[in-house]
């Protein structure tokens, strides 16, 4: 096929896109001329969403927020993950600097992340993702297998889920030391039923749970130490010196190491 058909091909593909983009302006613009220069002055969002990728969970659609109300984070069955980068940047953003007022992690039921964290199949790469859901799984085992009816078990999976990504929030020191500020965020765990569109509040009372967990994940941010002077002798209680081992264990013979 030519190159020219097929790059005609390719346009045609997102000429939706590129028309329903030039109705939604004109209609924005029809109801309020200065809509785009507002937004172009900057971001004041209420609301951060962490939700999952899933197409039939539209962030702003089942919230009713338009554009410049809600900071928006999603991943595979909306995952707060202590290793994950781009989560911990943005949510540092949104608090730090945005001053988002309500953290919602939304998940959804008939989660296909979900559902492949329950089953015992490969799925490639994913499934080191899906290690942390299986987590979550180990850590309600009991609960979840008193649950016969397997729909009503991923059901429950998927709100277990989130309860513990609101808790993985906690645990972060960007939300602690939000926590201790003048105006702290709220968290909030939603689940989205594609079923009906109605979004159920978990109401979970994060004052209960950032107490229970805060004699294991509590951390606060140490005071800078000051730059030592160089004209006094360092008195810190530590030795100078070191008592231990002065050879490489790897290095003694087989028949002279010592075993209990």
């Amino acid at each position: 096929m030519p190159k020219q058909a097929n790059a005609t091909q390719e346009v045609a593909g997102i000429q939706t896109i590129l028309d329903n983009n030039k109705q939604w302006v004109a209609t924005k613009n029809a109801q309020d001329p200065d809509f785009f220069a507002n937004l172009a002055n900057g971001q004041t969002p209420r609301y951060l969403f962490i939700g999952c990728s899933d197409s039939r969970v539209p962030a702003s659609g089942i919230t009713g927020t338009g554009p410049g109300e809600m900071f928006v984070h999603r991943n595979i069955a909306n995952m707060v993950v202590h290793t994950d980068m781009n989560l911990l940047s943005v949510l540092q953003y949104a608090v730090e600097v945005l001053g988002v007022q309500d953290i919602m992690v939304v998940g959804h039921y008939g989660c296909g992340g979900v559902a492949a964290a329950a089953s015992n199949k490969q799925y490639g790469l994913i499934d080191n993702w899906l290690v942390n859901i299986r987590d979550v799984v180990r850590l309600h085992e009991t609960e979840l297998l008193r649950i016969a009816d397997e729909k009503q078990r991923l059901r429950r999976m998927v709100e277990l889920n989130v309860m513990e990504q609101v808790r993985n929030l906690a645990k972060t020191n960007i939300i602690q030391n939000a926590m201790r500020s003048e105006k702290p965020p709220r968290l909030h765990g939603l689940v989205y039923d594609i079923a009906d569109g109605v979004l159920k509040d978990l109401e979970m009372s994060e004052q209960l749970f950032l107490h229970d967990m805060a004699h294991i994940y509590s951390t606060q941010a140490a005071p800078l130490a000051q730059a030592p002077n160089p004209s006094e002798p360092a008195n810190d209680g530590r030795s100078d010196t070191y008592d231990g081992p002065q050879h490489d264990p790897s290095q003694v013979p087989a028949d002279q190491v010592i075993t209990a």
